[in-house]
């Protein structure tokens, strides 16, 4: 394995800085690199570096970013997210990068996990820069996803959101909601695991608060990069799908690859949504490297 670098960078991205780790293998020829994000409302810390140092032991640079309005990266609505803004800022990212002496920028990967994960695909489908994508249990159908988590909730849920586009059109602040449950408020992610992984971040990154704008509810539900599957060919995509996932549906990922082209793979991980990061990490870790290691 290779040994390498780590750097703290501000990388400037349509009007803000982003917060990112640049990893850099020691080489001496310019190498592949791979642009990696969290999902949504997560940080980098929440067990992504431990992904980013080993796709640079294996000889890869990286570069590890904090979306903009979470963690230390810039953006003055703290906690809202835009995922068609989030996908622009990962473009200049790779702008950034591709200008890098020591980055080969004819070979540029993309890996993303869960909101980020649909991000990848859309990545993979629009931007030919991108010739290389994994996505770890990506989001695929938001319309979908909130049918289904809303159930009978559905048209309060709704009609909050109307609520508060009336009230930030008439100039007051947005409303909030809680990612996971705390102090009496229920969260976006009810279950045991979801509520592990986000409350790890306490610990780990310490600076991230557990509220997103209720607008970027709203968005996800309309967010489907499932759409843009079909388009990601030729460029090699590989999927890793966990068998028990119900925050990104198993069922709608399988339809999704089935949906894209050559040359793809479809990994099947154990047990849930979360389990990825931590439980079955080394897995995941593995295959994503595989996969660049063959395509970059």
């Amino acid at each position: 394995m290779s040994r390498f670098t780590l750097q703290a960078q501000r990388i400037p991205a349509n009007g803000v800085e982003l917060d990112a780790l640049l990893y850099l293998p020691d080489a001496d020829a310019p190498v592949p690199l791979i642009v990696m994000s969290p999902g949504f409302a997560a940080l980098k810390e929440q067990y992504l570096d431990s992904f980013a140092a080993h796709f640079a032991a294996g000889g890869f640079a990286v570069v590890l970013y904090d979306h903009r309005s979470f963690g230390a990266s810039g953006g003055e609505l703290r906690g809202d997210i835009d995922p068609w803004q989030q996908i622009d800022d990962m473009r200049e990212v790779l702008a950034w990068a591709s200008l890098l002496p020591r980055v080969d920028a004819a070979r540029l990967g993309v890996w993303g996990s869960s909101y980020s994960g649909g991000h990848a695909l859309v990545l993979g489908a629009v931007d030919r820069r991108v010739r290389c994508v994994v996505a770890q249990v990506p989001t695929i159908d938001g319309h979908q996803v909130f049918l289904r988590r809303a159930g009978e909730r559905i048209q309060a849920l709704r009609e909050a959101f109307q609520q508060d586009r009336l009230a930030r059109y008439q100039g007051e602040a947005p409303r909030y909601r809680r990612v996971i449950a705390q102090d009496g408020e229920v969260g976006i992610y009810p279950g045991a695991d979801a509520e592990a992984f986000y409350a790890s971040a306490w610990s780990l990154a310490r600076s991230w608060e557990n509220r997103v704008t209720l607008r970027s509810s709203e968005r996800a539900s309309e967010y489907e990069p499932g759409a843009f599957v079909g388009r990601i060919g030729p460029t090699p995509l590989l999927m890793l799908v966990a068998e028990r996932d119900t925050v990104t549906p198993t069922d709608l990922a399988l339809a999704a690859y089935e949906r894209a082209v050559q040359p793809k793979r479809l990994c099947l991980l154990p047990d849930g949504h979360f389990d990825p990061y931590t439980k079955h990490a080394d897995l995941a870790k593995r295959e994503a490297l595989d996969w660049f290691r063959q395509h970059l």
